[in-house]
């Protein structure tokens, strides 16, 4: 691994469009961290971005960054189908990488950007970004630490509701949505887009799976389910039998069509000495705990916790002192698995080992 980092690390952000403004502004909030450049296929929109962002430089290629522009690390914020290839062309740079998710399309590719990096003696990280609240990172502790016994039943689900309502405005007539919903252009439909969030959400507290049964499903939305040059054809609905490598059995589930929750994450984990809760509607700062004395009047009590550092945060730390934080690279590929083994399961109709 490089020497750590003393001085300023400056990050190049890499796809401006999406999510890539709330990486801009989180790295800016970062002490020791400076925003040295940005990268986009579109002259117009890259220098948008960069105006908007006090960006001095930009670029219209990974390939021209490299060669013109000095900086230290890379913040991957393009479509999917770009991570793999992008990531290890950084991590061969010697550029430490935190990239979006999914990590890849599938578990071969994550798999080649783990060796890439293990390689390249780099940080790597997977931008899941909810592990930034203080509220699932609380909850692993209280599992680790054995308050709830041994784990017996997992329940987990995201929720949100595009697709019935115009929550975050018409996907009809955005490419932003659009594109998430075809194949065609790279979409893994909801089980790659958010499934990835709910399964690390669940897994990280709960430990690996084993095995999964997934069925998935893709509705008719459109004449012909086309909508200009997309083929709406990516799965809407994923839903996930699992059991996990201790012994648990789950259920784990993601939809787009569950109108009323524009964007809910809910987990519990109940075990032999107790059960812990994570609703997300309600907070991300807090967690239910039924446990003790309180189990056997079936009582719960909230539990506030306290601020934990994001991933941009644990990113620039992690390139300052060398040290490497999760969610790494090997977590995503970890996640990717199950994710394969989901449309795996989905089309020979049984369960697939992980």
């Amino acid at each position: 691994m490089p020497s750590p980092k003393k001085s300023s690390v400056r990050i190049a952000i890499i796809g401006t469009g999406g999510m890539a403004a709330n990486h801009a502004k989180r790295f800016k909030e970062v002490p020791g961290c400076t925003l040295v450049a940005a990268v986009d296929v579109s002259r117009e929109r890259v220098e948008k971005f960069a105006a908007d962002h006090g960006i001095p430089a930009t670029f219209l290629s990974l390939d021209e960054l490299l060669k013109g522009a000095e900086f230290d690390a890379v913040s991957i914020v393009t479509p999917d189908p770009f991570h793999a290839a992008q990531s290890i062309q950084c991590l061969k740079a010697g550029k430490h990488v935190l990239c979006e998710k999914p990590l890849a399309l599938n578990h071969s590719d994550a798999s080649k950007m783990v060796a890439a990096a293990q390689k390249a003696g780099v940080i790597n990280m997977v931008n899941l970004s909810y592990r930034d609240w203080p509220a699932i990172q609380a909850v692993a502790k209280v599992i680790a630490a054995g308050r709830i016994g041994e784990i017996r039943h997992v329940e987990a689900n995201y929720l949100q509701s595009w697709l019935p309502s115009k929550i975050w405005g018409d996907w009809r007539t955005t490419p932003a949505w659009l594109w998430r919903l075809s194949t065609k252009h790279g979409s893994r439909g909801v089980l790659g887009d958010v499934g990835v969030h709910i399964v690390d959400f669940a897994t990280f507290p709960a430990g690996p799976v084993k095995n999964v049964y997934c069925k998935l499903k893709t509705f008719d939305k459109a004449p012909g389910n086309i909508v200009g040059e997309y083929t709406l054809d990516a799965n809407d609905s994923a839903v996930m039998t699992v059991e996990f490598a201790n012994g648990a059995l789950g259920t784990i589930h993601t939809t787009r069509w569950s109108g009323g929750h524009a964007n809910r994450l809910f987990l519990k984990i109940s075990g032999t000495k107790g059960s812990i809760e994570i609703d997300s509607e309600r907070s991300t700062t807090s967690y239910k705990f039924c446990a003790g004395h309180d189990l056997d009047k079936a009582q719960w009590i909230t539990i506030d916790t306290k601020p934990t550092p994001n991933n941009y945060a644990r990113f620039i730390k992690s390139i300052r002192t060398g040290k490497q934080d999760q969610p790494d690279f090997a977590r995503g590929a970890e996640v990717q698995k199950v994710l394969d083994a989901c449309i795996t399961s989905d089309a020979k109709g049984r369960p697939i080992n992980v």
